[in-house]
């Protein structure tokens, strides 16, 4: 019986090092020909805190305590926790001026605290003098936090607190929000809403989805530290900044990417054009996703065409929204063998007009176009256009146009024969033993 076992471990594990052999050298090698998704070695983060220090903050419905004070504890229990790798900084809105002159009380906003290393007594001492007093200029706010975080290539967060909407209207903050994310400064505003309604609700949600960030209602003090310390401890994980390109209004003029991800924006119904070299053996593979960032028209989609440069489609990629969702995304695959030439059924036009596609290396421009079908009510500001990030992943690709890597399934045939052998083998290894189970429980 023990021999039986010790001989069913060892069947097992050389099973388990013929499949695991077979598939290392052809996920390697998919990943040898780019670095997309990786992320680079960056500045420390940087964060801003800004708090509404307006005079709703006196009413006293956070667990029995006024806003400002649950506010000022969550305040020192998430300075308590800032990483050290952080930098972090805090502004205010409504805290200086208690008169009745709107233009004043939308002036007031100032940075409390400057954003670099965090000396937390400091900190701490700055948020213990702030009383409710003014206005909520959102707005103003928001651009000046932007300001606060200007330079450098380092991750940056805006986390906001308020418990009202701005009151300072026509600079609408979700206005700001859009503007702030069409800079392609790589900021992120994240917004809490203490004890929300439904407009305020509305326009934090806004502000938070024009830059990728979140929303979240806050009715109780503990809630409110717990995700200002999620925010913060999110802005020092690594992640892959989108890096800012504009694409053409055709081919001939289109950017030229590599591997990566990259942020651009465009209008309703408009067209965007880029260009990607793909060389013998290698496999290139893109996806677009397009925001929904303001109110849009329902039944709406989104195209990712490649095309040669003479125009010829050679794959497309497409999806549709009906409205139930913020982002439409779609995606493409085109592997170019290492011995692709013309295609045999092209006529002679096809091949002259194709002979310009490929250089001396070998090779081939491809044009990527990115279309939209999305449409908005007649109120609804069109500029600046939706936010779109485009990635583009380079891998191997096939030896030759029958490789079965064409259907994904890897760099040849093999790698199918080994599948399906391992397959059968753990079936018949399976029922083996468990024959042998039944046999010594009968036994027994």
């Amino acid at each position: 019986m023990i021999i039986r076992k010790r001989l069913a471990a060892v069947v097992c594990g050389a099973l388990l090092v013929t499949v695991t052999g077979g598939l290392l050298p052809s996920a390697a090698f998919a990943d040898s020909g780019g670095a997309a998704g990786r992320p680079a070695a960056k500045e420390p983060p940087k964060v801003e805190l800004v708090l509404d220090v307006s005079g709703s903050m006196r009413a006293r419905d956070i667990d029995g305590q006024s806003r400002m004070s649950a506010a000022k504890q969550a305040f020192n229990e998430v300075l308590d926790a800032v990483p050290e790798d952080v930098r972090l900084g805090i502004r205010t809105l409504g805290a200086d001026y208690p008169g009745k002159d709107r233009k004043e009380g939308c002036k007031d906003t100032k940075q409390l605290y400057p954003v670099g290393e965090l000396d937390r007594t400091e900190a701490k001492t700055a948020v213990a003098t702030l009383a409710p007093t003014g206005w909520t200029p959102i707005g103003p706010a928001l651009l000046g936090a932007a300001d606060d975080l200007e330079g450098g290539n380092a991750t940056r967060r805006i986390v906001l607190i308020t418990d009202g909407e701005d009151t300072c209207a026509p600079l609408d903050p979700c206005e700001v929000a859009r503007e702030i994310a069409a800079k392609g400064v790589d900021i992120t505003i994240d917004t809490l809403g203490l004890v929300p309604n439904a407009k305020m609700r509305a326009q934090l949600m806004c502000i938070a989805e024009a830059t990728g960030g979140t929303y979240t209602s806050v009715q109780h003090k503990e809630e409110l530290s717990d995700r200002v310390s999620q925010l913060v401890d999110r802005a020092a994980e690594p992640v892959v900044t989108p890096v800012a390109t504009q694409g053409g209004e055709r081919c001939d003029d289109a950017p030229r990417l590599k591997a990566g991800l990259y942020a651009d924006r465009e209008t309703f119904g408009q067209h965007r054009w880029y260009r990607v070299d793909l060389l013998p053996g290698q496999e290139l593979r893109a996806s677009v996703s397009i925001a929904a960032d303001r109110p849009v028209n329902r039944d709406h989609g989104v195209l990712l065409r490649a095309s040669t440069l003479a125009g010829r489609e050679i794959v497309r990629g497409e999806s549709a929204g009906d409205g139930r969702t913020d982002v439409v995304s779609t995606g493409l695959r085109y592997p170019k063998s290492e011995t692709d030439g013309t295609d045999a059924d092209d006529d002679g036009a096809d091949d002259a007009a194709g002979a310009g596609d490929t250089d001396v290396t070998g090779a081939e421009t491809v044009c990527l176009r990115v279309s939209n079908s999305f449409s908005a009510p007649a109120d609804v500001k069109t500029a600046p256009g939706l936010p779109l990030e485009l990635t583009i992943d380079i891998t191997g690709g096939p030896r030759d146009a029958g490789d079965a890597a064409f259907l994904g399934l890897g760099h040849g045939w093999w790698l199918l024969g080994l599948l399906t052998l391992a397959g059968f083998a753990a079936g018949v290894l399976w029922g083996w033993i468990s024959r042998w189970r039944i046999a010594v429980w009968r036994t027994n």
